[in-house]
């Protein structure tokens, strides 16, 4: 272990992880508890941190400047409902004439203590509020009903605890009668959940909530979620989080009629909206870049593609998501990243194009499946804008509108250089990246540089406005954001190089840019840095056990860090299990050794580490940082500092309370501050101006 490090190194056990006939050695398997001795050693490994993140630095100042930042942090779009408009302020949900005009008070977050709200959904008549609540950072939420004139809380909630908000909370039905959820049917820990209708007019509390008997195939554990038609007619059922597909379907005008399975063996992603009598999607079936379809929801055997009706070909760009608006529909692509909005109607005519505010990316949900709960069609656009270096504004934009509407202007400017280069990788791909450099700031010699990537699940890593990063800039750094494969950014092709047997590509990729970067003389191993989370953990812990020398800090948050261990947990086995490996198959259980960082530590000389997570995380449970930090202490053979932090009443990102988010940021800058040898708190005259936002 380092000997600047004041602590005495964790004891080992003889203990074994056992998978797929392989026996591995799991020295730090005791850390997995929630004991005394795991607690008392968690507290001094964050004591430590602490210590070392500010050691020569004033903490108030660190925390002002995320916090100056932070005023920009992305908003939850308003909700419409029956002309009104419902929308988060703070703690409080209020309901208005207009997106963001004066309004009342409809209820306050404080009422249900320490809380975070998960997400929140109107019912259509406007009447009742449903909000799901999450008090322990866990993204665990419950929901309650509020009645939109009283603001009183009604009795009769379904007392099921959601996993996430990952299927979009509640969807109402068009009468607003009640409402379909996807909610877990046991202890989170067992990670088993199910559709539910609940009815709010039923007076036996029992029978107001059943499970929905949706075919989604036996032992599924994806997500559901229940897309409803304004009308009242059809119900849809999209399976998968990452790439939906309409898995069932269901008249609602035939009295008794069952779920009818749909689409229900289909590889690629078909996410989209009832409209009519028809379902009109974003697919990548037979168009790696996604074009636009339209199924016919009585259609006898939708399987397959050549009856589905094409209505937008693929192009050059990705494209992403449909959004119903009035008679028209909102498609969402990237062009090189950049977000580009054209509206078609319902046969695919393109009629015009949003004029976004700059080049940028659209704010939208992790997850493609969450996208699809929109609620009933309204008659204007209303979405989140940003870029690299403007935080977020909302703006509305109506069908044949030229122009578009500023609802709430950005708060915070970062005034700084923006531009878009690419690495080669070993195979020749290019890989992309973007530049956001201190306007002005040309060293002579190589600058400060944090790489920001994740590559993984589909999801896209778009140029939009980050508050913990434009901070780093503000305090003197240069932010790179690396699009590896593995993410969503360029389509299903670019997502599936690096998916299951391919993983390893994303950290290839990771290198190219590292090495790009380094022979261009923009940085140097001594001055460049490495942050990512949750799976962008995971890319952290190769980096810096498979190559230390890249780098003079690596930060992995909220991370996966024991892919074997992870097998054992409910949660994590589903994971793997779609993206990584079959966990009863040795041969993957051999190839997921080496994609381990855990199991990749050996006695070395690594960089700077900073390894942080949540003591509620309920998807990189904390014991993932404890065991892999104590080994690399362990394994140490330089001088640098290997440092973990674990923040109480925190999880995995979505509901972690603004104070312990703004503690847990502030930390980890204040950390590269010192390791980079940054400026810290920023001057005036080169960083953000905070705006008047409305």
């Amino acid at each position: 272990m380092n000997s600047s490090s004041p602590l005495r190194p964790a004891r080992t056990v003889d203990a074994f992880e056992e998978v797929a006939g392989l026996r591995v050695p799991d020295p730090y398997r005791w850390l997995e508890g929630e004991t005394d001795e795991v607690r008392r050693w968690q507290r001094a490994q964050a004591r430590l941190a602490t210590s070392t993140a500010y050691r020569n630095q004033d903490p108030a100042a660190v925390h002002k400047l995320i916090e100056t930042y932070d005023a920009g942090a992305r908003p939850l779009l308003p909700r419409h409902a029956s002309g009104r408009w419902f929308r988060a302020e703070g703690t409080t949900l209020v309901v208005a004439g207009e997106p963001y005009g004066p309004g009342r008070t409809v209820v306050d977050l404080a009422a249900f203590g320490p809380a975070v709200l998960s997400w929140f959904a109107p019912s259509p008549d406007g009447r009742v509020l449903a909000l799901g609540v999450c008090t322990d950072g866990s993204e665990h939420n419950t929901v309650r009903l509020v009645e939109s004139d009283s603001g009183r809380l009604l009795d009769g909630a379904p007392p099921q605890v959601l996993h996430s908000a990952w299927a979009g909370g509640v969807s109402w039905l068009p009468d607003s009668s009640g409402f379909y959820f996807f909610a877990l049917t046991g202890a989170p820990q067992e990670f088993r959940q199910a559709v539910y209708l609940h009815r709010l007019a039923t007076t036996d509390r029992a029978a107001a909530t059943v499970v929905e008997p949706v075919p989604v195939g036996a032992g599924s554990r994806e997500y559901t979620l229940v897309q409803l038609s304004a009308d009242g007619r059809w119900a849809v059922a999209s399976h998968r989080v990452g790439s939906p597909v309409p898995v069932a379907v269901r008249d609602l005008t035939r009295p008794g009629a069952p779920w009818r399975p749909f689409l229900t063996d289909c590889a690629g992603t078909v996410a989209g909206h009832i409209v009519g009598d028809r379902y009109i999607a974003v697919t990548d079936v037979d168009a790696p870049r996604g074009r636009v379809v339209a199924l016919n929801l009585d259609a006898i055997d939708p399987h397959d593609p050549s009856t589905w009706t094409e209505l937008v070909p693929e192009g050059e760009t990705v494209l992403r998501s449909l959004t119903p608006v009035g008679e028209h529909l909102y498609l969402s692509e990237f062009d090189r990243t950049h977000a580009r909005v054209r509206v078609i109607d319902h046969d695919g005519v393109v009629t015009g194009e949003v004029p976004l505010p700059g080049k940028g990316a659209l704010s939208a949900p992790f997850f493609a499946l969450t996208g699809l709960a929109v609620g009933p069609p309204t008659d204007d656009f209303v979405f989140a804008f940003s870029t690299l270096t403007s935080s977020w504004g909302v703006y509305r934009h109506r069908p044949g509108e030229s122009g578009v509407e500023t609802l709430f202007a950005p708060a915070v400017t970062l005034v700084a250089e923006v531009t878009y280069e690419h690495a080669v990788a070993a195979d020749g791909t290019e890989i992309p990246y973007h530049v956001v450099r201190p306007a002005g700031s040309r060293p002579d010699g190589p600058a400060p540089t944090l790489i920001s990537a994740y590559g993984a699940a589909n999801v896209p890593l778009l140029p939009q406005y980050q508050p913990e990063m434009a901070a780093f800039v503000a305090a003197g750094g240069v932010l790179v954001q690396a699009h590896l494969r593995g993410g969503g950014e360029f389509g299903r092709d670019w997502h599936l190089a690096a998916h299951r047997e391919h993983k390893q590509v994303r950290d290839q990729d990771l290198v190219a840019v590292a090495e790009h970067l380094i022979g261009s003389g923009l940085t140097a191993p001594g001055r460049l840095a490495l942050s990512g989370g949750s799976d962008g953990g995971l890319m952290c812990g190769i980096a810096v056990t498979r190559r230390p020398d890249l780098w003079c800090a690596v930060l992995p948050l909220a991370p996966l860090l024991d892919l074997l261990g992870g097998i054992r947990d409910p949660y994590l086995n589903f994971v793997i299990r779609k993206a990584w490996a079959d966990p009863d198959d040795p041969g993957d259980i051999r190839r997921l050794l080496g994609l381990s960082p855990y199991h990749l530590i050996e006695p070395g000389d690594f960089p700077a580490v900073y390894v942080q997570a949540g003591a509620a995380d309920p998807r990189c449970a904390p014991w993932h940082a404890r065991k892999f930090t104590a080994r690399l202490q362990a394994a140490q053979r330089g001088d640098a500092p290997i440092v973990l932090h674990v923040f109480d009443r925190a999880g995995h990102g979505a509901a972690t309370s603004t104070e312990v988010a703004v503690a847990q940021d502030a930390e980890w800058l204040a950390f590269l501050i010192g390791v980079l040898g940054l400026d810290g708190v920023p001057s005036a005259g080169r960083t953000a101006g905070v705006l008047g936002g409305s």
